[in-house]
């Protein structure tokens, strides 16, 4: 099983999927930080993403390193938590949120982990590996 926690530690930008109605949206995120099988995110109330992951939890984040072995790719769901200690963890973690929300307790900051259910990775020595952290989600 690869340590998908070291990996997001060291390659945190990547790419987050989100459902838009019928189509899928992706867009640039970056990883804050994680704790056992969650990775924590965080966007603003005023995006669209917001809204699209209120009405549809279901992510996926995909992540690589500069030569892309291995891609990774998260899945699970999004659960936003409004936990100040959460929110002061991801000023320290990232103090360029500073500038974008001013403080943690902003009313416009969201935090949110992805409940991580699988992870895969693709390399070209190894191809594409599956791990199942859960059950899938219903």
């Amino acid at each position: 099983m690869i340590d998908y926690a070291a990996s997001l530690s060291k390659n945190s930008k990547g790419v987050l999927a989100t459902q838009d109605g019928q189509g899928v949206r992706t867009r640039v995120f970056d990883c804050l930080f994680t704790e056992g099988n969650k990775a924590f995110f965080c966007t603003s109330s005023e995006k669209s993403v917001y809204a699209q992951l209120q009405a549809n939890p279901n992510v996926s984040f995909c992540t690589y390193p500069a030569n892309f072995n291995p891609v990774m790719s998260i899945m699970g769901k999004a659960v936003f938590v409004d936990d100040l200690a959460v929110k002061t963890r991801a000023f320290d973690e990232k103090p360029m949120l500073k500038g974008r929300f001013g403080a943690p307790d902003s009313p416009a900051f969201k935090v949110f982990f992805v409940d991580i259910a699988e992870v895969t990775t693709f390399s070209i020595a190894e191809g594409t590996k599956s791990y199942m952290l859960q059950a899938p989600h219903k």
